[in-house]
Parts: structure tokens; C-alpha cells; sequence
């Protein structure tokens, strides 16, 4: 019974701890997209808040969420839309719901007889910037200077 009791402790540990092993997923409170106008041929970027729609061409679309993960992590970008063709009579006809993946476009763009919609990326205008790396300036003889010592030279 005490290794029964073990085996599962075990199994309940090792659960928790490759769980948090994983970095959170951040959700943005903007989501951005492209779009085609097959017609024309123009390409078109665009920005919707989550919860909110706007229209391209005759379609309507609507970001439920937007996710990213750190800049630390592998970019995996993620986002639940839901598409809606507008009718010649103004009403709606749901064309699309469902994850689209912005590394990923084409698994999951919304693909029309007139229109291609997918998802780019995310944004949170409050973020901070991410951290910019620098490297030393050069010194007179070409080579990046280095770091001085607090101990004189002798």
C-alpha cells in the first residue's frame, strides 16, 4: 500500500514540477492581422482589440484572445477569431472560428473566394520595450575596449 502511495506522490510531483518548468502564455490586449483582397490584389495589415470587430471588405472579424510568450521562450503566437461574411441583406453568416497560429499562417488563415485573413502577431501598447543589447564601442585600434579594472596597473 506505502508503494502505491509512493508510485502516485511521485507521479503528482513530477506533474507539478514539469508544469512549472513552462513559461505562461501573455495575453495581449491587441491582436493583428493581414488581410487579401483577392480583386485587387492588395494586402492589407490591420489592429483589432480583443472583444471588438471590424470589417474588411465583407467580412467581420473578431479576436477573442491574442497570446504570446516571453521573449525568452520560442515565439509561439496564438489567436481564437471568429469571421463572419456580411450578406447582400446585411445579415451574418459565420464563415470562421477557430485558432489561428501567426508562425504558422497558412494551417490557419480564413481562406474566401474573395478574401484571406490571418493573424500576424499580438501587441500590449503598456509593455515595456524589450531589452536592447549593445556591444562595446571600438577603441582606437579597432577592437571593442575593455573593462577597466578598480585595481591600478603596476
Amino acid at each position: 500500500m506505502r508503494a502505491v502511495f509512493l508510485c502516485g506522490a511521485s507521479i503528482v510531483f513530477a506533474t507539478a514540477m514539469g508544469g512549472a518548468a513552462r513559461a505562461e502564455r501573455i495575453a495581449n490586449p491587441i491582436a493583428m492581422f493581414a488581410g487579401l483582397d483577392k480583386i485587387t490584389g492588395v494586402t492589407t495589415t490591420f489592429e483589432i482589440p480583443i472583444g471588438e470587430e471590424r470589417r474588411f471588405g465583407s467580412v467581420i472579424v473578431k479576436p477573442d484572445v491574442c497570446y504570446t510568450r516571453p521573449v525568452t521562450e520560442q515565439p509561439k503566437t496564438t489567436g481564437f477569431v471568429k469571421i463572419d461574411q456580411v450578406e447582400t441583406d446585411n445579415t451574418r453568416k459565420p464563415i470562421f472560428s477557430g485558432w489561428m497560429f501567426a508562425e504558422s499562417p497558412g494551417l490557419s488563415a480564413m481562406e474566401h473566394a474573395t478574401y484571406d485573413v490571418w493573424l500576424t502577431g499580438c501587441r500590449d501598447p503598456n509593455a515595456p520595450p524589450p531589452a536592447v543589447e549593445t556591444t562595446p564601442a571600438p577603441d582606437a585600434t579597432g577592437q571593442p575596449e575593455k573593462p577597466k579594472d578598480d585595481q591600478p596597473e603596476d
